[in-house]
């Protein structure tokens, strides 16, 4: 029996629905006041049989923060598929971040540890792999070093990943996934679909940095996998390619038939546009958008390596273009219904 904790995310909904279409039993964890019909609406994206394999799922509430909920929710459980964190780049959030990706990762992993769970898949980020001395060819090897630029978000990731690893000396089998920009539908005011709902206006400014992207489903794929080949104590970068954030940008934006970007916004108009953004969430109550450690990856040009995951699994990913023109026309779909 499956369980894929933060069901009712891009990764978790899609992890759920490749294993109901292998036929796999799923149990979905969420919290109380999750709105399930966002996984519905993913399935939906994907296939016409979205309400008959939604309706086979399981679901339970937990909350990652509570180890007894966790424990309840691991009965009859085989393999954990964590999908569950938070992300956030505004400072208010701060301790909620350390809660939900440190403090709700070990109690993941202790809760698995005794209920003597076969295996676990964590979801963690490109973020954990933070060293300001190599940028580019970034791979698993690669370790920690901290530095000013190293914001909350990826510091409470990595302090994630070492409850894992933790977990794995205690006599866990686990494997990390490390996904680059995950590409996905719907969700179209949080995570990329946030991304792809801008674009859709045609933005006129690109910044000068660089990072990688991942389909959604190549996410997914690769997880199961990782678990259906028993390849534990690793982990892996989930990255379909570098691009420069002026090309993804471009290519979401001539899919939807709008104007590529032509400004390059620098470093000191971020700057002021961090300042009137705050202004702005002063009256508005709203989460701030620009802040100094979206300024940080808007400027940094990283590169990663994907050789391992792709040697591991023999794996083909999803090219950017592919990706976007799939998600772009279910925008559309979206707004036309």
């Amino acid at each position: 029996m499956n369980l894929v904790i933060g069901a009712t995310g891009t990764i978790g909904a899609q992890v759920a629905l490749q294993l109901l279409q292998q036929n796999k039993s799923v149990v979905c964890a969420k919290q109380s006041s999750s709105d399930i019909n966002k996984t519905k609406k993913l399935f939906s994206y994907y296939t016409p049989q979205f309400n008959e394999l939604f309706d086979s799922i399981k679901w339970v509430d937990v909350d990652v923060c509570d180890i007894y909920s966790l424990i309840d929710a691991f009965e009859g459980i085989d393999t954990v598929y964590n999908c569950s964190g938070f992300v956030s780049f505004n400072k208010k959030f701060e301790k909620k971040l350390f809660k939900i990706n440190v403090e709700g990762v070990a109690n993941i992993v202790n809760a698995c540890l005794e209920k003597n769970i076969k295996a676990l898949c964590h979801v963690s980020s490109i973020a954990a792999i933070h060293n300001p001395d190599i940028t580019q060819n970034i791979h698993e090897g690669i370790y920690w070093k901290s530095s000013p630029d190293a914001g909350n978000y990826a510091i409470s990731k990595y302090n994630g990943e070492r409850e894992v690893w933790r977990g794995v000396e205690e006599g866990l089998n686990a494997v990390i996934v490390n996904p680059s920009i995950v590409l996905a539908p719907g969700f179209w005011k949080q995570s990329s679909g946030k991304l792809f709902d801008t674009c859709y206006n045609g933005s006129p400014f690109y910044t000068s940095g660089a990072s990688a992207t991942v389909d959604v489903v190549d996410v997914a794929n690769c997880m199961i996998k990782l678990i259906d080949k028993k390849v534990f104590n690793q982990r892996y970068i989930l990255s379909e390619g570098n691009h420069s954030f002026k090309e993804i940008l471009t290519v979401i934006q001539t899919n939807y038939g709008k104007k590529p970007p032509q400004f390059m916004a620098g470093k000191m108009i971020l700057t002021i546009g961090k300042y009137l953004d705050f202004i702005r969430c002063l009256f508005s109550n709203s989460e701030q958008l620009i802040t100094k450690e979206t300024i940080v990856s808007g400027l940094q040009i990283t590169t990663f390596d994907n050789s391992k995951i792709k040697k591991t699994l023999d794996f083909t990913f999803k090219p950017l273009q592919e990706s976007s023109r799939f998600i772009c026309n279910c925008y559309l779909n979206d707004l036309k219904n």
